[in-house]
């Protein structure tokens, strides 16, 4: 079972937050059927891609979880809020149906075409997963957890001041990625460095204003907890393959 949900995630992921562009996401949470569609779709061609089933009673599945990822973003696009708290229960639904899938069809992974094969893919998959859902997921919910927070002058999210246009993105995608990439080498100690890097790149910034340092260390924190988290949960669904 836990190979199936391996793989699961990984479609998850990959369709989510490595294959979903901006546009497309703002597109969905207008509710156009469209873009709700076409995002189905991705997912869709991604389970059948990844878990390659020889059944038909597994592609049937495997087509009712994409029906399912629809009928999750369709209700989201209908709630009149969309902060943090919405896309943490979108996201806990579509994980609760990865799950439910697994624990009722166990063998999906066994019964793929790529399962002789391919022995080590699950594990490999699933950490591929964890460092997409701690980068790209985090960057999301980083932004959603600043929304309202930011002090005059700075924008919500994760960028602030006048740097490079979507500087502060991409700062948030390199240290949630290192932060996986470190832990999973054994070296979380070395996160310490990155946190000082880091205070010494927006001291700048911050030091003339408390209402700039806490907007900082509010989101450096949340966007390295985030990232901790997850590796955490990556590393021990790896462990378990």
């Amino acid at each position: 079972m836990i190979e199936s949900f391996a793989l699961l995630l990984a479609a998850h992921a990959l369709g989510d937050f490595l294959l979903q562009s901006d546009a497309m996401a703002a597109r969905k949470a207008e509710g156009r059927p469209g873009a709700l569609l076409a995002h189905a779709g991705i997912h869709l061609a991604l389970l059948l891609a990844l878990l390659a089933p020889t059944e038909p009673r597994a592609a049937l599945a495997l087509l009712a979880l994409a029906l399912a990822h629809l009928a999750i973003d369709a209700g989201k696009a209908l709630l009149p809020r969309r902060g943090l708290t919405a896309f943490l229960v979108d996201q806990a639904l579509h994980l609760a149906s990865l799950a439910l899938l697994a624990q009722l069809m166990p063998g999906l992974w066994e019964a793929s075409l790529w399962a002789p094969y391919l022995a080590e893919a699950p594990r490999l998959l699933a950490l591929g997963a964890g460092f997409l859902i701690a980068a790209r997921a985090g960057s999301f919910a980083v932004a959603l957890l600043m929304e309202g927070l930011a002090p005059g002058g700075l924008p919500a999210g994760e960028e602030s001041g006048s740097g490079l246009p979507r500087g502060g993105a991409a700062i948030g995608y390199l240290e949630r990625g290192l932060i996986f990439v470190l832990m999973l080498a054994g070296q979380p100690g070395s996160i310490g460095f990155l946190i000082a890097a880091k205070s010494i790149l927006r001291f700048g910034t911050v030091s003339e204003s408390r209402a700039a340092s806490e907007y900082v260390i509010i989101g450096t924190l949340a966007s390295f907890g985030w990232a901790i988290a997850v590796t955490f949960a990556a590393q021990a669904l790896a462990a378990r393959l």
